[in-house]
């Protein structure tokens, strides 16, 4: 659309994501990875199920995480339980024991990575990685870190380091030290990914991706890779390959639907800032967690708000933040680690995702419901 988000509060934070041709060509490319991993009878069939022979779980789930590595460049892939959560425990898990050190932003810590970290009993060292200097300063002093670990989305609103700029300084300086990066919320949507970047593993959701719930995405070293896949040994722990099927599946539409709603993010940010409705603020795009419009109420009605949103025909939670259940525009609070960083915007601030909707539907329900709230506050 070639909006520009310039001026916008915390423009710098904003990660640039794909133009819709772009986004074609990521599909193309994923599609010709499955080309040629699969046959084309092959996909065309459900999966298969249980242990395989040679390769302890299902041989399309093989494939298909044949696939995946290749279609990131990275040397292998292994699809886990639990999600985007699940994968990040897994490789921690996998590269740490109880009782050592990783190297974390200073910033709110998203709440299931907070209890990772409680649960697999690890310390952390936090510096700010929007200041380049002082990464560079621990990353070089430190000797005791087992992993560098960083959030490709914005863990608070005025984040500005750029993955790739950080994964290059700290393999520079110590090439050793892996880097774990979470990259949800951030794959099929921009230019590239942790791996892509030089990080030694990447995690991410495939719920996220229209996937289906609870499979989880890691891509990296070989080495870790097959270590942790040689722990999940049991039958019940595998993804089925009905479910690999599905993931490549679902992935293949995801590049062109997320550049869609992008541009809906940017065309409905500028319409608010141009007065469409009243009783906005300010609005602004942030990557909280998903692409989105924060808007920033007038007056401290944001619950009102939101209830009547959800009676206007907005959803009311995400379910996965962009999972294939999501098509109507979710119209929701502003994420615990951005009210955390700004605690006002519990009572004054929105978090929007256009999801599968376009930004004329949005106004008109946050018009109305505005109006409403306003009326029974004034009662």
């Amino acid at each position: 659309m070639g909006y520009d988000v310039s001026q916008l509060k915390y423009a710098n934070s904003v990660l640039p994501s794909l133009t819709v041709q772009e986004a074609q060509q990521l599909q193309f490319k994923l599609v010709e990875k499955i080309s040629e991993h699969f046959t084309g009878a092959q996909f065309l069939t459900m999966g298969d199920l249980g242990l395989a022979a040679q390769y302890k779980k299902p041989e399309y789930t093989e494939n298909a995480e044949r696939v995946l590595a290749a279609f990131f460049g990275a040397e292998k892939a292994a699809l886990v339980r639990g999600a985007g959560t699940g994968a990040i425990r897994i490789i921690l898990s996998e590269l740490m024991k109880a009782g050592e050190t990783m190297i974390i932003h200073k910033a709110p810590v998203y709440t299931t990575t907070k209890d990772t970290i409680r649960m697999l009993g690890l310390k952390t060292k936090a510096v700010d990685y929007n200041d380049r200097k002082s990464v560079e300063a621990l990353v070089m002093e430190d000797k005791e870190s087992k992993v560098f670990y960083i959030q490709h989305a914005r863990q608070q609103p005025s984040d500005t380091y750029e993955l790739r700029q950080i994964i290059e300084m700290v393999k520079h300086l110590r090439p050793e030290l892996p880097i774990v990066v979470d990259d949800n919320y951030c794959v099929m949507k921009t230019n590239g990914i942790g791996v892509e970047y030089g990080a030694d593993f990447s995690t991410f959701s495939g719920f996220k991706l229209l996937g289906p719930e609870g499979v989880g995405v890691i891509v990296g070293k070989e080495k870790q890779i097959q270590q942790l896949q040689k722990k999940n040994y049991s039958g019940g722990g595998q993804v089925q390959g009905y479910e690999a099927l599905e993931l490549l599946r679902m992935m293949t539409f995801s590049p062109v639907l997320l550049a869609t709603q992008n541009e809906q993010v940017e065309k409905l940010c500028k319409l608010l800032n141009e007065g469409a409705i009243k009783g906005i603020e300010n609005a602004y795009i942030a990557n909280a967690q998903s692409k989105n419009v924060i808007v920033e109420l007038k007056e401290p009605i944001a619950e009102q708000v939101l209830k009547r949103s959800n009676e206007l025909g907005a959803a009311p939670h995400p379910v996965g933040a962009e999972s294939k259940y999501e098509i109507l525009p979710l119209i929701y609070r502003v994420s615990g680690s951005f009210i955390e960083a700004e605690p006002h915007l519990k009572q004054y601030g929105l978090r929007i995702n256009p999801m599968k909707s376009g930004a004329n539907m949005i106004l008109s329900i946050l018009d109305k419901a505005i109006n409403l709230s306003n009326i029974t506050s004034d009662v």
